[in-house]
């Protein structure tokens, strides 16, 4: 009687003992486009406040030369679909916005750069504008607009840089999902222009899908690196799919008013 063999069992998949490192470069320049933000638009404020108390019967100078007034813009003020992101209403207003600046911006900023991380701020700021323009008649101000613009650039990132991120991907997107649901809940208050918070998410979210980083393994001159592969020809399109679709919306709100 022979022995048999015992049966041949699969093994495992051997895992490469030497794995190859791959460089990520990320900017240590100081986010000064994010500081800078921060900085007008507390002076901005400065002046609103200043223009209050020393100004012949008390008024918002400021506020009034540019807040979103529909009445303003349909008259060609065009500059007011742009200037409420300087101008704030109240304290607690400023202070709630420039608090998300200072924890979302520099962070942005050094995956985007400055020159790109600025077109965000200005894009979600101008769409949230034109749709607030287009659907709501009371007059508003407030950089929320750029707010929402760069939490859904924030999100736009994770989802398309999940590399970057492993298992926390999941609860980094429900976190930040969770954000947007409570404030445009709270948005729902009287005051509060919640058509501004979504035209801002939605020209955030196109510019950072057409023109937002996008890290890939490339060649590099120490080995495997991670790069962004959007080019500046992308940050137009983005601005292109995001501003300029809202600007032609606006030409049609002048053409038939």
């Amino acid at each position: 009687m022979t022995s048999q063999p015992p049966p041949l069992q699969e093994q495992p998949a051997a895992r490469n003992p030497n794995p190859v490192p791959v460089l990520f470069k990320l900017s240590k320049e100081k986010p000064w486009v994010s500081y800078t933000l921060l900085g007008i638009t507390v002076l901005v404020y400065g002046l609103q406040f200043l223009s209050t108390k020393l100004s012949t019967g008390g008024y918002d100078w400021p506020a009034l030369l540019g807040a979103k007034i529909n009445s303003l813009i349909l008259a060609g003020q065009l500059w007011r679909l742009i200037t409420p992101v300087l101008l704030h209403g109240s304290l607690m207003h400023i202070a709630f916005n420039m608090y998300a600046l200072f924890i979302l911006g520099p962070g942005l900023e050094r995956f985007y750069g400055h020159k790109r991380f600025l077109a965000l701020y200005l894009v979600g700021g101008y769409t949230g504008n034109v749709l607030s323009f287009l659907l709501s008649s009371s007059t508003s101000l407030g950089a929320s607009t750029a707010i929402f613009g760069m939490v859904a650039a924030q999100i736009i990132f994770i989802i398309r840089n999940k590399m970057l991120f492993g298992k926390r991907t999941g609860p980094l997107l429900m976190n930040m999902g969770v954000v947007v649901a409570i404030n445009l809940i709270l948005g729902l208050q009287p005051g509060i222009d919640n058509w501004g918070h979504l035209g801002g998410l939605a020209g955030g979210l196109l510019f950072a899908w057409f023109a937002g980083p996008q890290y890939k393994i490339q060649p590099g001159d120490m080995g495997p690196e991670l790069k962004d592969i959007n080019s500046k020809h992308q940050t137009l399109w983005g601005i292109l799919w995001s501003a300029g679709l809202f600007t032609a919306i606006v030409i049609g709100k002048f053409l038939v008013k």
